[in-house]
């Protein structure tokens, strides 16, 4: 039998054996292939964004980007550039997004896309709002811009320093995604809270490793490569110094950079539009930006777990809202780590007072939604912990309202199981009986979209 001929037989057998297959068997096979497929390991690694239900880079952005960029091309809002201080357009695009200027810090390790201009003496400016990250760097062809996307999670953009009679916000995929969707942004596009060793020219010192900043990170591991200013006490961070040729990171020298209220024996401040980078502000960035992250791996993760879900009943003819206990205990995952940060599991205890020495310790409680006795989740304490009451102000967001139902619907079942005390695991024994029914009152008085059930 020549090859052609016995291609030609087997193909055949293939055939014929494809045939005989009843519907239901056919389906059992499919299913058997399914099901090896999606109960393997998974470990918090890459999400496969760029594949359906996500389609990141091919989908629409909708965002407060995008709203802006609307406006701008409709005439509703212009942009105005400012020469005198060369900053170009960064103070318009902060009051056109209401980013306040009290939120600025400042890191000068070349760890992000303008590295040739960042150094200890030109850091780079991070400004923020619940929504939106800005980055201006001094003589940098670009503002960076992120925002936090109902659907796509965090969508990065830039818009030219270089004055223009129509400024426009440029989408930026695989050059931000490259370093922005990793396991160090929860395997979503997202941003990364990078503690540094770095050197005279802010070039981390690779060797002697990085740490990722949140709030659950040691103090004394926080800030490599980013200035800090107001007090921490006897806590001593890495902020504010510089790692020279004989230093080691096991015996780095922590006091020069602690408890500065000043940052002008650094570089000059004038260049800026605040000479602070307040440390109550990098700590709220630090939460905030792997909240962001976990919101987005939530997104991604539910919206997956659906589509998947939708297959499986299918092929079985089971009702479409049937959810088996695999779809069940992938939706809870999602949730629950979710849920876990929310509460600021394993924050670090503070072991003496945080003060800032700009605005933003108290601009930002200014701006969030309070109960009938006065209390926000913006709260900050700052002696034992970041806030008063612990639970994220991000539960306000357009983002975390825009979770897949199912996660929604696990994300408020976990909560109430642990505000009104019938979840007593050790992971939240830093919530109080008080801690607990606070937030519990300040969510039902404050939260829109809470289920029936939430109700004292």
């Amino acid at each position: 039998m020549n090859v052609k001929l016995m291609y030609a037989f087997e193909e055949s057998r293939f055939v014929s054996l494809f045939r005989s297959l009843t519907a239901r068997g056919l389906r059992l096979m499919v299913l058997c292939f399914v099901c090896c497929c999606f109960s393997m390991p998974a470990a918090l690694a890459q999400v496969s964004f760029e594949e359906a239900p996500i389609n990141y880079n091919q989908s629409k952005p909708e965002n407060l980007i995008t709203r802006l960029q609307t406006k701008l091309d409709a005439g509703k809002v212009t942009l105005s550039y400012d020469r005198k201080k060369r900053t170009g357009y960064l103070s318009s695009v902060l009051e056109s997004l209401e980013i306040p200027v009290s939120s600025q810090v400042l890191v000068f390790s070349k760890t992000s896309l303008q590295v040739k201009h960042i150094d200890p003496q030109s850091p780079r400016a991070l400004y923020f709002n619940d929504d939106l990250y800005i980055g201006f760097v001094q003589g940098g062809s670009v503002l960076e811009v992120s925002a936090s996307d109902a659907k796509l999670g965090t969508v990065f953009y830039t818009l030219s320093q270089t004055e223009s009679s129509k400024p426009a916000f440029v989408r930026k995929t695989f050059e931000c995604t490259q370093c922005h969707a990793s396991s160090m942004t929860q395997g979503v596009p997202g941003h990364i809270m990078r503690s540094v060793y770095p050197g005279p020219d802010g070039m981390p010192v690779f060797r002697e490793g990085t740490y990722r900043s949140d709030h659950t990170s040691p103090f004394e591991e926080r800030w490599g490569g980013w200035y800090v200013s107001g007090t921490h006490g006897k806590m001593r961070h890495m902020g504010n110094l510089i790692f020279r040729s004989g230093d080691s990171s096991n015996h780095l020298n922590r006091d020069r950079g602690a408890n500065a209220v000043d940052l002008e024996k650094w570089f000059d401040t004038e260049e800026y539009l605040s000479p602070h980078s307040d440390i109550v502000s990098l700590m709220v960035l630090e939460h905030q930006t792997k909240m962001h992250n976990l919101i987005t791996r939530a997104q991604f993760e539910g919206r997956i777990t659906e589509r998947d879900a939708t297959v499986m009943n299918k092929m079985l003819e089971r009702k479409a809202t049937f959810q088996s206990d695999s779809t069940k205990r992938r939706f809870a995952s999602s949730a629950n780590r979710l849920v876990d940060y929310m509460l600021f599991v394993d924050e670090l205890a503070l072991e003496d007072s945080i003060r800032g020495v700009s605005r933003f310790q108290t601009e930002f409680p200014l701006s969030g939604p309070r109960d009938q006795q006065g209390r926000s989740l913006r709260d900050f304490d700052l002696e034992q912990r970041l806030f008063k009451y612990p639970c994220s102000f991000l539960i306000y967001s357009e983002s975390f309202d825009a979770l897949p139902r199912p996660i929604l619907d696990f994300v408020y079942q976990r909560l109430w199981d642990i505000l009104t005390g019938k979840e007593q695991s050790k992971q939240y024994a830093h919530l109080s009986a008080e801690d607990r029914r606070a937030i519990l009152e300040i969510l039902i008085e404050t939260k829109s979209g809470l289920p029936e059930y939430w109700k004292l």
